[in-house]
Parts: structure tokens; C-alpha cells; sequence
């Protein structure tokens, strides 16, 4: 993994493994793999499968996801938003 990869997934890890899951950034979400029920509002997409583009993760950054759920507009920002939105793009999907 490349140093800005890296960057990106500790980015991802501290503000975002609370509710999201991806393997690569050793988060897990708000509950164990295989404990979250469908349609459960603990967790947030799980990105070991889900697969996003840079411009809908800044979109879901900016505006609080898509749905208006539970997650918080701006949970990062500038650089720091570009770096999780990278991160993602790239690695999101692979399962």
C-alpha cells in the first residue's frame, strides 16, 4: 500500500470504522462481521462489497450520505475528505 493509501485508510479507520466496514482498514463497524440484520441502522454501507466512485464518497462526506440517515455531514474535510474519498475508490468493492 502506498504512503497516500495509507493516509487515506487511517483517515477512513478514525473517522469512519465506527459505523463502516472495510477489511483493508481493519474497521468493522459498530458490531462484529455477521452480527448486523438487513435494514439495521447500527452500520453504515459495508465497503468490502459495496464499490464507490471518489465524487460519491465526497458527495456522502459533504451531505451526510445519501439516505439522511444517521451519519454526520463534514465528518472530514479538505485534504483530509480528498484522502478518504481516494482511499475508497480504490479499494472499496473487492469482495
Amino acid at each position: 500500500m502506498k504512503e497516500a493509501d495509507r493516509t487515506g485508510a487511517q483517515l477512513f479507520y478514525e473517522n469512519c470504522s465506527g459505523c463502516h466496514s472495510l477489511a483493508v482498514a481493519n474497521s468493522y463497524g459498530s458490531k462484529a462481521p455477521g452480527e448486523t440484520k438487513p435494514g439495521e441502522r447500527t452500520n453504515g454501507p459495508d465497503f468490502n462489497v459495496r464499490k464507490e466512485s471518489r465524487d460519491d464518497v465526497l458527495f456522502a462526506i459533504r451531505n451526510g450520505g445519501f439516505s439522511g440517515a444517521i451519519m454526520p455531514a463534514n465528518i472530514v474535510v479538505g485534504e483530509e475528505a480528498q484522502k478518504v474519498a481516494e482511499f475508497l475508490a480504490q479499494y472499496s468493492g473487492k469482495k
